[in-house]
Parts: C-alpha cells; structure tokens; sequence
C-alpha cells in the first residue's frame, strides 16, 4: 500500500509559517525505510544516511560584495576555524553560526576577461554553477556548460515529482545584449540543462505554487493539476506530430534547431509522466500566493517559502535561486537607498558609497537568515530539521564590486548534509576553483563516479 506522504504532514495557514507535524519513521515511505544507515551508497542515492532527502540550493545574490565587512574574524591565533566571529554583513546569520561554514579562497577564473574584454557580470553568473568562461556572444549562439544543479538533477531527478526548481526575483531573459556584447541569457539564467539551454527561472510566486501543488483552494489543487496536465499533454502531442512533418523540409542547421527544441519539449513530457507516477500530489494548507508582492523583502522570502514548501514536501532536491541579476542597478528603499546598486558597486573607495553597499549586503543576507530559520523550524521525516538535511550554497560569481574581482569569493555553506558537513566554521580553501566545492557536495548526493567538473582541479576536502 503507498501512503500520502500529506497524512503525516498538516500545515498552518499562511504560506512562510509553515509548520509540519513531528515525523515517524513508520510513516516514512518505503523507499526511504529501505535506505537506512546500513543501506549502500548507491541505495542512498540523493538521500542522508538515515533515509532522509537530501536537499542542495544555490543562492546567488548580484554584484559581489564589500568583502572587509564579509569576511568573519578569527579568534586568537587564527588556527582554530571554529573560533570565529562573524563580520558586519554576515551578523544577521549569528543564530545560525553552528549550521554553517564560511568558506574563503574559492575561485571563479572564468570570471575575467581573458581575451573577450568587458562583460564580468555576465560571465560572473553565466559560469557560476557552470564552471566554464562562457561564449561572448550577444546572439541565439550562446555557450557555456550543464550547470552543476543540473549534473545532480539529472542523477537523482526521478526521486521526486520535479528534478529541480528555478526561482528569481528578477526579469525572465533568453535573449539581447545585456553586458557588453554578452547574451541577457548569462545574466537572468542560473540554471544550464545543456551548454546551449538554459533553464529559465519563475520570478511569480504564484506560477510556483501552482506548478508545484495545483491552482485553487486546498482540496481543489490536485484536480486542476491533473487537467492541466492532460492539457499540456494534448498540446506536446499536436506539437510533436506537427514537427515530425515539418522536420524533412528544413535544412541540416534547422533541422539542429529543431532537434534541440524537442528535446526541451520531450523533457516536459517526461516531467509529466514522472509526476503522474508519484501519484496523489501534496495539498499544503496554506493559501496560494497572489502574485508578485509590493516590497522586494517580500517577494524575496516568499520565493524562500516556496523552496522550504517543495522540500518540505520532497517536490525536489535540487534548487537554484537568482535573486537578482548580475549587474542588477536595483534601488533598495527598504533600507533608504534611493542609488542604484550597480552604481554603488563601482564606489572608488569612496566610504560613503562602500557604506550603503555594504547595508545592500547586509539586507540580502537578512532574507538568507529568515530563510535558514524556516528550514531550522521545519521538522524532516527523520526528525532533523530540513536546514540539517540540506547543503546550501549562499554566494555569487564576483568578489569586489568595484574592480571586478573573481577570486575570493563570498560563499556560505549552510546546513549540514544529513550530518556529512563540519558546520560552525569559517575555513579557507587556499585559492581553488569554487567548482571543487559543487563536485564535493555532489559527491555527498552518491554522484561519486564523476571525475571533474567545470574547471575542477580536485574535491575539496576541507568540508
């Protein structure tokens, strides 16, 4: 008999309070029963030691980051990594400081110019899960690599209704000059199924939802989802038979192009297929979000809420969240900022301009904090938190601001992977690319049998 996982879950109203029962281990389902600490590692294939999920977000926030208010202080002699305090932009996550590492000398040489001249933003996010320096290119040509979400959602993607979930609180881009002769693609996708598609992000809450659970009021949710899903499948159908037709009239380089495009239609087709094999489809009891909220610290820790829900109810393992472009020159009056922040980025060491970045920083990581207390609330089926069974990457592809620095960049590691991180730390990697840290953790997923990624020169072994 397979059980709803909803009869062992019932959440408070309003979505970002949401509170799950206590969880039995007899109320785990069966896959996860059978994966206890005894099992392999082949049997515990995207889940912890104890049968739990394993869950692995990229949070990247844009324009890098006043990096003397960053970094943490060690204590004494500075050979203890545990004895660290927190610097000023990082202090909201004191709470927290036992369920997280602060890592130092990650790298991201795909960062800067090499021969391709400006664009450092685009590059900055475009290789950011990547690992690669990505084609300068302002047209439909573009060119980087599977994002390292993708490597994992590839591998583990059928444990759960959706391999993976793309959020932004930004614009939704494929396409245009968006940084000096460098594709809008880089900048306004994090997520690269291929080298040439990406995966675009939903900036609406509400789509989220509704993707997720269904549209509607809870007990309506699950039948609108099956219709919809008939509907799209109805329309893959009409497509593809229109594109067999239409596929021996068209040359060797459209015929490419199609190619590639129904192989993004197929995949649709697949997800349907694996979500009707999941069966009944999680109704939380929470009120489906109305749409884009007025106040960017709203949307933003709504977009969190969406992700804490989807893990919550084991829709996914793999998240990446683009907060914001790369190059983003948004305006923050929620802490009096009326300066775009690109701008300020580019302050000269003016201590004014350093200043208000700095409170931009700050108010990004107070979103991250809230986020972490929701995952530290949330109670998993084996009776951790969600924040215990998860690796969270909060970080970006540019370390300073103002001269386009890739090296030293701004990352945090929270959660502690089902208990395979050594939290409470503030460690340096000694100057690797950060793509060893994205092998590492999906190493921790049983994706042991991949050599390298990116530009990988090792694991990092210091987690």
């Amino acid at each position: 008999m397979t059980r709803d996982p909803l009869n062992r879950r019932r959440f408070l109203r309003g979505v970002g309070a949401c509170v799950a029962l206590p969880a039995f281990e007899s109320l785990l389902p069966s896959p996860l029963r059978a994966a206890g600490p005894e099992a392999g590692a082949a049997a515990r294939l995207g889940a912890t030691a104890t049968g739990a999920p394993l869950r692995t977000a990229f949070v990247y926030f844009p324009n890098g980051a006043i990096l003397d208010a960053w970094w943490p202080k060690l204590d004494g002699e500075g050979k203890d990594p545990a004895a660290f305090a927190l610097g000023r932009t990082l202090e909201p996550l004191a709470g927290f400081q036992d369920k997280l590492q602060v890592v130092g000398g990650l790298d991201h040489e795909g960062g800067y110019p090499g021969p391709d001249g400006p664009g450092d933003h685009a590059r900055a996010s475009g290789g950011f899960l990547t690992g690669v320096r990505v084609k300068k290119t302002a047209g439909a040509d573009v060119r980087a690599n599977i994002s390292t979400d993708q490597v994992a959602a590839q591998r583990i993607g059928h444990l759960t209704r959706f391999p993976s979930l793309e959020l932004t609180c930004d614009s939704v881009r494929k396409s245009g000059n968006c940084d000096s002769g460098y594709s809008c693609a880089y900048q306004f996708n994090l997520a690269w199924r291929s080298p040439t598609v990406p995966l675009s992000p939903e900036a609406n809450p509400r789509q989220v939802f509704e993707r997720l659970f269904g549209a509607g009021d809870k007990g309506q949710r699950r039948d609108s989802l099956k219709l919809r899903q008939r509907q799209q499948q109805s329309i893959l159908d009409f497509v593809l038979d229109d594109a067999s037709t239409l596929g021996s009239q068209l040359g060797a380089r459209d015929r490419s192009k199609l190619d590639e495009y129904l192989t993004s239609v197929r995949e649709i087709e697949k997800r349907i297929e694996e979500a009707e094999r999941f069966g009944q489809t999680p109704d939380p009891d929470v009120d489906t979000p109305p749409g884009i909220p007025p106040t960017y610290r709203d949307h933003i820790r709504l977009m969190y809420s969406m992700m804490v829900l989807a893990f919550q109810t084991d829709s996914t393992r793999i998240a990446t969240f683009l907060v914001a472009n790369d190059g983003s020159n948004r305006v923050f009056p929620e802490v009096g900022l009326v300066e775009g922040h690109h701008y300020l980025t580019h302050h000269r060491n003016k201590k004014d301009m350093i200043e208000k970045v700095a409170e931009i920083d700050r108010f990004y990581v107070d979103q991250f904090a809230w986020f972490l207390g929701e995952l530290e609330k949330t109670k998993d089926v084996d009776g951790h938190s969600l924040l215990h069974n998860s690796m969270i990457v909060y970080g970006g592809g540019i370390a300073d601001g103002n001269r386009h620095t890739h090296n030293n960049l701004p990352i945090v590691l929270a959660g502690a992977g089902g208990g395979t991180l050594r939290t409470g730390r503030f460690v340096k990697a000694g100057g690797v690319p950060v793509t060893n840290l994205f092998l590492s953790l999906n190493d921790r997923l049983g994706l042991t049998d991949v050599p390298r990624f990116g530009d990988s020169t090792g694991r990092l072994t210091i987690l």
